[in-house]
C-alpha cells in the first residue's frame, strides 16, 4: 500500500447524498414492520399539578383504537439519571406539555383523533415560570454544565474596577430558542423472541441502547438501536428523548411493533431548549483598552425535574487578558421545560453578551474593535494558566478585516446611509473548546483489496461517512473508493454520541488506530492474507484518559454588515464573513457547509428565533415554524466562511478540532454590534426583531 495524496482534506462529496436526494435513505419513522401500530402522546394542558382522572374508556371506543397508556397501566421502568425519561410513570404534572397519555392505534390520524378527544382531569397549581434578575429561588450551583465551576474569580474585581479609566457595565438577555430539526424526533420499536429493536432519531444510538437497557431492566445485547439517517438535532437529539421510552413502552404492553412521531407544536415542551439568559458584563480598562478586570455573571433558569446550568459565563474565562475576574453563574428551578444542549451551548449564550460588551469598551476607549481584541490577547489561558494547544485568533482577526474590508471604518455611528437604510459593521471573535471522548472501531482488510470500517458514529447531516471514510483511507493509504464506513447502529463498535463537537475527533481516532493496527498487521503477513481477510478492533480508553496540558480551543472572527431599515424596522445582514482556526480541516467541502450552516443559525439566534412563555399558561407561544422563524433563503445573503491552516499536535492523530458549533458563536454578536453601527443606539436583547427595532430608528 502508497500513501494516497491528497484524501485527507479534500473536499470530497458526500457518500449518502444521492440516497437522501432519491429517497433510498431511511430516517426512524420510515421503518415500519408489518402490523405497526401508531402512537400519538397526550401532553398536559395545566403549568403545574397532577392528574386526578383520564377517561380512556371513551376513546377506547373511537374506531382503530387499540391501547390508551397513562400513568395507571405503563410499564413501570427503573428511574432513569435524565428524569425527563420518566414518562407514564406518575400522576405528576411538573410543566405544561408533559405527556399524561399515549393513545395506540392502527393509524395516525385515528390514534391523533382519538388523543385530541381524551379527557384528564387535573388537580391544577399556579406554575413560577417567569425568570428575573432577582428570583427569589436563584441559588450558585456547583458547576455549570461541562463540568465548569459556578462561580470562578481571579484577583480583586471590585476594587479593580472601581479605579478603570474606562468602565462599561451593561446587560444582556436573550428569550429561549429552539433546535428545531426538520426532521421530527420519532421512534418505532418492536419486541421479536426477547429481542428489542429500535429505530430513533437521535445523535447517539449507544446512548440510547445504554439508557434503555437500564431503564427496562434488559442486557445491552438485548437491544438493537439504529440512526443511521438523522434529520438534524442541533443538540435537541444529543440525549435520549421520551419518543424512543414511549415507543418500547407501548411494544412491549401491545406485543406489536410502534411508531411514535413527535408533532412539532409538542417538541418545545419535551425535547429541550436553549435557557434563556440575563447576562451583566462589566469591563474595565485603561484609556488604551487594555483591560484590568472583567466579570461576566448569568442569571439562568432551569426545571423542577432536573438541573441543566448554561455555562454561558465560561468563555470569559479564556478569551481575553484580565488580572482581575470574576466569572459566575445563578439558576433557579421554575415550573417549565428542561433547558438542554443546543448548538454551542454556553458559548453562543455568553460570547454574544461578551462580545458586545467588548464593542462597547470599543466606542467608550475610542479604540477600533478589531485592534482592542488584538490588545488583549493572553499568553496562556488566564483561568486556569495552561499554555494553549494552539491560539490563531489574532490571524483570524488580521485576517478576516482584509477580507472583509473592515478598513478603512469610519467609527462614527448612524452616518452611512442609502435613503431610509442605515448601514452598519461590526466584529465580534469566537471560540469553542476541543473535546474527545473514548472510542472503539473495528477495520477489516478483504481478500479483494477493499477495506471496511465499522464505528457506531451518528451522522446528523455533516457527512460523518465520508470524513471518516477519508481519515481510513488516509491512515490505510489507499483510495477513498477502496473503503467502506459502516456507522449509526448499537450493534457496532461503542462510540460516543454526536455532539460538542467531539465527533469526528472521537470517532476519528478510533478510525485512525484501527487502519494503522490493521497495516501493522498486514505487513507482518507478507502478502498472505487469509481468504476471510484480516480484522482488527481497538478503542482509544487509555488515549483520551490522558488530562491534557494545554488549553484547547478552536477560535474564530467575524464579520457583518447589516442594513436597518427606518420605515420599518427591519435588520437585514448584507454580508457575513467568518474567519476560523480549527486545527486541520479534514474536508473542505462538508467544512464549509458547516460553517456556513452555523453562522445562517446565528443570523436566527440574532434577527429572527425567539420563544415566549405565556406567563399564564406556561408553555411556548411560538411552538411551530409559522411562528418560530427560522432564516429562510431570502435572510441569508452570501456568506464567506474561510479558514486559516492550523497545525497543533496536541489533539489527535488528524490534528482536527471541532467544527460544527464555532461558526454559530460569534455570529449574533458580530451582527448586534453592526446594528449599533448602523443606528447609533445600542440594543441589548435578542432577537432584534422589528418591533424592537422600530422605536429607536423611526425619527432617524
Amino acid at each position: 500500500m502508497t500513501q494516497t495524496p491528497g484524501v485527507l482534506g479534500s473536499p470530497a462529496v458526500r457518500r449518502e447524498a444521492a440516497d437522501k436526494v432519491t429517497g433510498v435513505a431511511r430516517y426512524a419513522a420510515e421503518h415500519t414492520a408489518p402490523g405497526c401500530l401508531y402512537a400519538w402522546p397526550v401532553p398536559a394542558s395545566i403549568g403545574r399539578g397532577r392528574v386526578t382522572a383520564v377517561h380512556a374508556d371513551e376513546v377506547l371506543a373511537l374506531p382503530g383504537v387499540h391501547e390508551v397508556l397513562t400513568h395507571e397501566n405503563a410499564p413501570r421502568l427503573e428511574p432513569p439519571d435524565d428524569a425527563n425519561l420518566a414518562v407514564l410513570q406518575s400522576a405528576e404534572v411538573p410543566h405544561r406539555g408533559w405527556y399524561v397519555a399515549l393513545v395506540v392505534a392502527d393509524s395516525p390520524e385515528n390514534a391523533q383523533a382519538a388523543a385530541d378527544a381524551l379527557r384528564v382531569e387535573y388537580d391544577e397549581e399556579q406554575p413560577d415560570v417567569t425568570l428575573t434578575a432577582d428570583h427569589p429561588g436563584l441559588y450558585t450551583p456547583e458547576e455549570a454544565n461541562a463540568g465548569a465551576a459556578g462561580l470562578r474569580e481571579r484577583g480583586d474585581f471590585d476594587g479593580a474596577f472601581a479605579s478603570a479609566s474606562v468602565q462599561v457595565d451593561a446587560t444582556y438577555s436573550m428569550i429561549a430558542l429552539h433546535n428545531h430539526p426538520m426532521e421530527p424526533h420519532a421512534a418505532t420499536a418492536w419486541w421479536l423472541d426477547g429481542h428489542l429493536t429500535v429505530y430513533d432519531s437521535s445523535q447517539g444510538a449507544s446512548t440510547v441502547r445504554d439508557t434503555l437497557a437500564a431503564m427496562f431492566g434488559l442486557r445491552q445485547g438485548k437491544i438493537t438501536v439504529f440512526s443511521e439517517h438523522v434529520g438534524g438535532g442541533f443538540g435537541s437529539k444529543g440525549t435520549p428523548r421520551p419518543q424512543v421510552v414511549l415507543a418500547a413502552m407501548a411494544t412491549r404492553h401491545t406485543g406489536l411493533p410502534v411508531k411514535v412521531v413527535f408533532p412539532r407544536r409538542q417538541m418545545a415542551a419535551v425535547v429541550g431548549h436553549r435557557a434563556p439568559t440575563i447576562q451583566r458584563v462589566r469591563i474595565g480598562s485603561d484609556t488604551d483598552g487594555v483591560i484590568r478586570a472583567l466579570a461576566h455573571e448569568v442569571v439562568t433558569q432551569t426545571s423542577t425535574i432536573r438541573e441543566f446550568v448554561e455555562q454561558a459565563a465560561v468563555p470569559a474565562r479564556i478569551m481575553y487578558a484580565s488580572p482581575n475576574s470574576r466569572t459566575g453563574h445563578r439558576v433557579t428551578a421554575l415550573d417549565v421545560p428542561t433547558p438542554s444542549w443546543m448548538r454551542a451551548p454556553g458559548e453562543a449564550s455568553g460570547m454574544y453578551a461578551l462580545e458586545s460588551a467588548m464593542d462597547e469598551l470599543a466606542v467608550a476607549a475610542g479604540v477600533d474593535p478589531v485592534l482592542l481584541r488584538l490588545r488583549n490577547e493572553p499568553d496562556e489561558e488566564p483561568d486556569s494558566g495552561r499554555p494553549f494547544s494552539s491560539r490563531h485568533l489574532t490571524e483570524c482577526l488580521a485576517e478576516g478585516a482584509r477580507l472583509f474590508g473592515w478598513q478603512p471604518r469610519d467609527p462614527q455611528p448612524g452616518i452611512r446611509r442609502e435613503g431610509a437604510l442605515l448601514l452598519g459593521t461590526g466584529v465580534a471573535a469566537a471560540t469553542y473548546p476541543v473535546q474527545v471522548s473514548a472510542s472503539s472501531a473495528s477495520a477489516h482488510a478483504a481478500a479483494d483489496g477493499t477495506f471496511r470500517i465499522r464505528v457506531n458514529a451518528t451522522d446528523i447531516g455533516t457527512g460523518a461517512r465520508t470524513v471518516l471514510g477519508q481519515i481510513a483511507a488516509d491512515a490505510l493509504g489507499v483510495p477513498l473508493e477502496s473503503v467502506r464506513v459502516d456507522i449509526g447502529s448499537s450493534d457496532l463498535p461503542h462510540a460516543p454520541l454526536a455532539g460538542g463537537s467531539s465527533g469526528t475527533a472521537s470517532w476519528g481516532w478510533s478510525v485512525h488506530k484501527a487502519c494503522r493496527t490493521l497495516v501493522e498487521r498486514l505487513h507482518g503477513l507478507v502478502n498472505q492474507l487469509p481468504a476471510q481477510g484480516l480484522t482488527v478492533t481497538v478503542d482509544t480508553e487509555e488515549e483520551t484518559a490522558k488530562e491534557s496540558p494545554y488549553s484547547r480551543h478552536a477560535f474564530g472572527a467575524q464579520f457583518a454588515e447589516v442594513q436597518v431599515d427606518t420605515v420599518t424596522g427591519e435588520v437585514r445582514v448584507r454580508r457575513l464573513l467568518g474567519m476560523f482556526a480549527a486545527g486541520r480541516i479534514l474536508n473542505a467541502r462538508t467544512a464549509h457547509s458547516q460553517f456556513t450552516g452555523a453562522m445562517t443559525m446565528g443570523i436566527g439566534m440574532a434577527l429572527t428565533e425567539g420563544s415566549h412563555l405565556d406567563p399564564v399558561f406556561g408553555d411556548f407561544t411560538e411552538s411551530d415554524l409559522a411562528s418560530y422563524h427560522v432564516p429562510a433563503n431570502a435572510d441569508v445573503p452570501e456568506i464567506e466562511a474561510h479558514w486559516i491552516d492550523e497545525e497543533d499536535d496536541h489533539l489527535n492523530p488528524m490534528g482536527s478540532k471541532g467544527i460544527g458549533e464555532i461558526g454559530i458563536v460569534g455570529a449574533a454578536a458580530a451582527i448586534g454590534n453592526a446594528v449599533h453601527h448602523a443606528i447609533g443606539v445600542r440594543l441589548r436583547e435578542l432577537p432584534l426583531t422589528p418591533d424592537v427595532v422600530l422605536p429607536h430608528v423611526a425619527s432617524l
